[in-house]
């Protein structure tokens, strides 16, 4: 295929004049390291002479020399971008490249195939309809691969093109081909992949990419481009139910009221009856705007406002369905995610959820199983580790519309957050709503909180005590309450070793169990509050994501966090219990200021410091920043 550079010039004003005219292929490359992603995509921006003159002439610099001394030009230089990328020959970030040809215009993401990058091979697939899946013919199938294959079914992608690339490294031999192909086909055929593509070929020497190779005369399958042309895309479907994620609250002056966002799925028509969820509020569609235009009827994937014939409760993240067929709602769901961070996931931490515009907060309730990548089987875990493929529940804060993710991705499909780094530490689809969700509802009781504060002449709330162990909280909690009692304030004291031999005698120390023990703790303490007392609590709790679980859990200055802040030195000198001692002797495993870490709070409410304070006078300044608003 001729390339000069004023084919390429002329074929971009080419490609910028007509795209409008052509249809989109939406694909992404992905696989192990080094099998040949970046120079693929390289590869066929050249073949398809999308390159501007400036970067061939750079690209003719930066040669590769084979082993027969034969000059080829390094395609992937046009992918990887970041400074990072050219120094050590990897993809790091997604890139996203776009071309044509005469018959279809493709958007193309060029995934990392190191494992630690994973997060970025999610992030370019979560939009693919189709998925080029590289294989070094000389490595065979790795189990980056398997795990990136799996994520491709995991978000329904379902055309996949198994690319056994590096042919030319194992001397174009069928019976190669022929193997890996065998193999794959038995290692996925558990995947839903609707269709499997097999193409041998030499992405740096161009091998079956717009011709067939002279090398693979065997090969009497598709090239690849001639495949990315004549593939049958799965347009949305006009059938399925309407569903409309708002957006936004359109109102540019107080005659108008507008709802802006994108169709999920389906079709809306001037004239239909709508519901929005999740208050149940139903009304006619009046108008479909897109800019200055009005339309009678839009389609999935569109951007538009829809007015309605009446005004409606409807805010950023609601959902608009149709009458006739509208989601479900619910607060826990059976989920399928991919952890991201490199800290763990653990039952009962909770997290942001980012989902159809709208963030709540969400608690893991169960890690059912996670999923081996090389054979697929069901494995017991407590935690979520970074990379892990898990099936887990969670419990959302407030009710949502939604749906299964193979029946509208948009609106099944989310994110978590890490409420204290926020960053992003998984992502994770809906498989369905859980049962118990629909059968428990809260039970609204006559004698309310604010009763009991009568009753008891003054409000309730929970001092939260957490630092080290031998920090002195237990006695501090134990002369605060005497002191409370004799000013006539009901109190109780939930203690680490006294609930550890009643309620939670069932736990360990590992990470996962000390969050579930902070976690119940949370629980009952709000029971206590609700009941009209004051809690005091005297736990390590060493983690700041369980302690702004439990703020959460309680309305505004009902959680009072008191820092005991002792230094490790202070706390070991003490060692009332001898546990230091046996923790540095390894006796005692997962020991918090040893082997597992305490992560002190960033803006308690109060700060005591038992280093050189003595108890009393600490209890003296407590008792002066405590106000518990007699009645």
């Amino acid at each position: 295929m001729s390339n000069s550079v004023e084919d390429n010039e002329i074929n971009i004003k080419n490609f910028i004049k007509n795209q409008s005219a052509l249809d989109t292929l939406r694909f992404i490359t992905c696989g192990s390291v080094d099998d040949g992603k970046s120079t693929l995509i390289g590869r066929m921006l050249y073949e398809s002479k999308m390159i501007f003159a400036d970067q061939l002439a750079t690209l003719k610099k930066d040669t590769i020399q084979t082993e027969n001394n034969e000059d080829i030009i390094d395609y992937s230089l046009l992918l990887d971008g970041l400074s990072a990328e050219r120094e050590q020959g990897i993809t790091i970030d997604v890139a996203y490249r776009y071309f044509s040809t005469n018959v279809r215009k493709f958007i193309v993401a060029d995934t990392p195939g190191h494992e630690q990058y994973t997060k970025n091979m999610v992030t370019g697939a979560s939009t693919a309809q189709l998925a080029i899946i590289l294989i070094d013919a000389k490595k065979g199938i790795l189990p980056q691969t398997m795990r990136h294959s799996f994520i491709c079914s995991l978000l329904g992608i379902k055309n996949i093109v198994l690319a056994i690339n590096k042919m030319d490294l194992v001397e174009y031999k069928e019976e190669i081909y022929d193997k890996l192909k065998k193999e794959y086909n038995q290692q996925v055929k558990t995947l839903n992949f609707e269709k499997i593509i097999f193409i041998p070929l030499s992405a740096l020497k161009g091998d079956n990419l717009t011709a067939h190779s002279d090398n693979m005369k065997w090969y009497i399958g598709p090239t690849l481009f001639s495949y990315l042309e004549s593939v049958k895309i799965n347009h949305n479907n006009s059938n399925d139910p309407f569903r409309f994620s708002v957006q936004w609250v359109n109102r540019p002056n107080s005659e108008y009221r507008g709802y802006s966002g994108i169709i999920n799925s389906g079709v809306i028509k001037k004239g239909d009856k709508i519901i929005a969820l999740p208050s149940n509020e139903e009304a006619k569609v009046k108008d479909i705007i897109l800019y200055k235009t009005s339309f009678l009827k839009a389609t999935a994937g569109t951007s538009v406002t829809i007015s309605l014939d009446r005004e409606l409760d409807i805010s950023r993240g609601d959902i608009i369905v149709s009458e006739k067929n509208p989601c479900a709602i619910s607060d826990q769901f059976d989920t399928k995610i991919i952890w991201m961070d490199k800290m763990p996931g653990y039952i009962g931490r909770s997290y942001f959820i980012k989902i159809a515009n709208k963030t709540l907060t969400a608690q893991i309730t169960n890690i059912k199983y996670k999923i081996n990548i090389t054979s697929f089987a069901h494995e017991v875990s407590s935690e979520l580790r970074q990379n892990d493929i898990s099936i887990i529940t969670l419990s959302l804060n407030k009710s949502i519309p939604f749906e299964p993710y193979s029946k509208c991705s948009s609106l099944g499909s989310f994110i978590l957050i890490d409420k204290i780094s926020n960053n992003t530490i998984a992502a994770g689809i809906i498989n369905f709503s859980l049962h118990r969700a629909k059968n428990l509802s809260y039970q609204n009781l006559d004698i309310k909180k604010s009763s009991r504060h009568l009753l008891n002449s003054h409000v309730s709330k929970v001092l939260w005590l957490t630092g080290l162990s031998g920090s002195g909280k237990s006695t501090l909690a134990n002369s605060l309450e005497k002191k409370l009692y004799a000013k006539g304030i009901r109190t109780y004291v939930l203690d680490g070793d006294n609930i550890r031999k009643s309620l939670n005698k069932d736990l360990g120390f590992s990470n996962a169990d000390r969050v579930e023990n902070i976690r119940r703790i949370a629980e009952v303490s709000k029971i206590l509050v609700d009941s009209g007392i004051v809690v005091i609590t005297a736990f390590i709790s060493p983690f700041r994501a369980e302690r702004e679980m439990a703020r959460l859990l309680f309305e505004k200055n009902e959680f009072i966090e008191i820092y005991v802040n002792a230094s490790l030195e202070t706390a070991e000198f003490r060692d009332p219990k001898g546990l230091y001692k046996r923790a540095r002797k390894g006796e005692i495993l997962n020991f918090t200021g040893i082997d597992s870490p305490y992560e002190a709070p960033d803006k308690p409410e109060i700060i005591l410091d038992t280093n050189s304070q003595s108890i009393e006078d600490n209890i003296e300044y407590l008792l002066k920043n405590l106000n518990f608003d007699l009645i």
